[in-house]
C-alpha cells in the first residue's frame, strides 16, 4: 500500500497592520523631502529627548518632520520610495531618530548643535563644564551629609537650622570625572550638569551622504578660509592680468611699479620714470657713501644733501587735505599692490 500523502499547511505570517502604516508613511516622507537626517538615539534619556524635539519644534516648526522608527522599516521604506539604501547602512544600526526636511543640511544641523537641554549626573560622568556650587541656604538639616561637603572641600555654616554653602564653589572643572558624593549632592541640589544634544550619525540629501562629523562647520575658520581663498583667487587674477574690473585696478598700478622698478634697474630713463630712476639712483649712491664712512672722505667723496623747500601754504594746505580723504578712503591702491606684491616676493 503507498504511502498516504501528508498535506502540511503553511501559515502565512500576518505582518502586524502597525507595520505596513509606518512603512507607508516613511514612504511618502522619503518621497516628499529631500534631506534625512539619521540621529543615534543612544543613551539619550526619554524625557531629555522629548524637551530637546519640543525645542527643534519651536525652532523649524513644520519644516522638520521627526520620526524615531526601526531600522528595518526605514530602509523598506526607502527601497519603496526607489533609493538604494547600501549608502546608509552603517548608519542603521542600534536606536535612531530620522529628521525629514528641505533644509540645507548644514543649516540643520548647526541650529540642531545650539540646541539642548540637562539631566542629572552619574558617578563616572565627565564633566562638560565647570561645576558650580552656589552660596546659600541647601535646605539640609545638620547630620553625616556635612562630611561629604567637607570631602568635596565645600565650605558650609549651619544657620536657621539648616546647612549653608558660604560662598560659590568650584566643584568639578571640564574633563573631570564626577565623583559618587558629587553625584549625590548635585542631585539633592537639583543641579543637572551634564549636556544633551542630538548626535547626528549622518544627513542624506539627494543621494549625497555626509557623515555627522562634517555636518557642523565651524563658521571663523570657514569664513577665514574663505577670505583666503578670495585673497589667493586676487593674486592670481592679478598676476595673470585678468581683465575684470576688481583685478584690473590693482594690476595696472602694480604692473607700472613693476615696469619703474625694472627701468630703473636698468638706467633706462625716459620723461615719465626719470623722477623715479633718478630718485633710486641717488639714494644708492647715498647707501653707497653711508657704507664707506671715513673711507668716502680719504676717497674725496663729500655728498651735500639739500632738503626740499617747504611748500607754500596753499600747496600745504593741498595736501593735507588730499591726505584726510586718503584715510577716509582707507588703503590706496598703491598699499593694495604691495600687499598683494608680498604674496610674490616683490618684484
Amino acid at each position: 500500500m503507498p504511502p498516504s500523502a501528508v498535506v502540511v499547511a503553511r501559515r502565512e505570517r500576518k505582518i502586524p497592520e502597525w507595520k505596513i502604516r509606518e512603512v507607508e508613511e516613511l514612504t511618502e516622507l522619503i518621497k516628499s523631502h529631500k534631506v534625512i537626517i539619521i540621529v543615534d538615539l543612544t543613551k539619550t534619556p526619554t524625557a531629555q529627548l522629548q524637551r530637546i524635539r519640543r525645542k527643534v519644534e519651536k525652532k523649524f516648526g513644520e519644516k522638520v518632520v521627526m520620526r524615531v522608527a526601526k531600522n528595518t522599516l526605514f530602509k523598506l521604506a526607502l527601497k519603496r520610495a526607489g533609493i538604494d539604501p547600501t549608502p546608509l547602512e552603517e548608519y542603521l544600526t542600534g536606536t535612531n531618530m530620522f529628521i525629514f526636511t528641505n533644509l540645507n543640511p548644514f543649516e540643520v544641523a548647526l541650529a540642531l548643535d545650539k540646541i539642548y537641554t540637562t539631566k542629572p549626573a552619574k558617578p563616572g560622568d565627565i564633566a562638560p563644564t565647570e561645576i558650580v556650587l552656589p552660596a546659600g541656604d541647601t535646605g539640609f538639616k545638620p547630620g553625616p551629609i556635612m562630611s561629604v561637603f567637607g570631602k568635596l572641600k565645600v565650605p558650609i555654616r549651619v544657620q536657621g537650622g539648616t546647612i549653608w554653602i558660604a560662598k560659590d564653589t568650584v566643584v568639578a572643572k571640564p574633563g573631570d570625572t564626577i565623583s559618587p558624593e558629587l553625584a549625590s549632592i548635585l542631585q539633592k541640589l537639583g543641579i543637572e550638569p551634564i549636556i544633551v544634544k542630538l548626535k547626528l550619525k549622518a544627513a542624506y540629501d539627494a543621494g549625497v551622504v555626509i557623515p555627522g562629523d562634517q555636518l557642523v562647520l565651524d563658521l571663523e575658520a570657514y569664513r577665514k578660509d574663505v577670505a583666503q581663498a578670495h585673497l589667493a583667487a586676487l593674486a592670481v587674477g592679478v598676476e595673470i592680468a585678468y581683465p575684470v574690473p576688481e583685478v584690473l585696478e590693482i594690476a595696472i598700478p602694480l604692473a607700472v611699479r613693476r615696469a619703474f622698478a625694472v627701468a630703473a634697474e636698468a638706467g633706462y630713463v625716459t620723461p615719465d620714470n626719470a623722477g623715479y630712476v633718478l630718485t633710486l639712483a641717488i639714494s644708492r649712491a647715498l647707501a653707497i657713501v653711508a657704507a664707506l664712512g671715513d673711507t668716502a672722505k680719504e676717497l674725496g667723496i663729500e655728498v651735500q644733501v639739500q632738503a626740499p623747500a617747504a611748500p607754500a601754504a596753499e600747496e600745504k594746505k593741498e595736501e593735507e587735505k588730499k591726505e584726510e580723504e586718503e584715510k577716509k578712503e582707507g588703503a590706496s591702491e598703491e598699499q593694495l599692490a604691495a600687499g598683494l606684491e608680498s604674496l610674490f616676493g616683490g618684484f
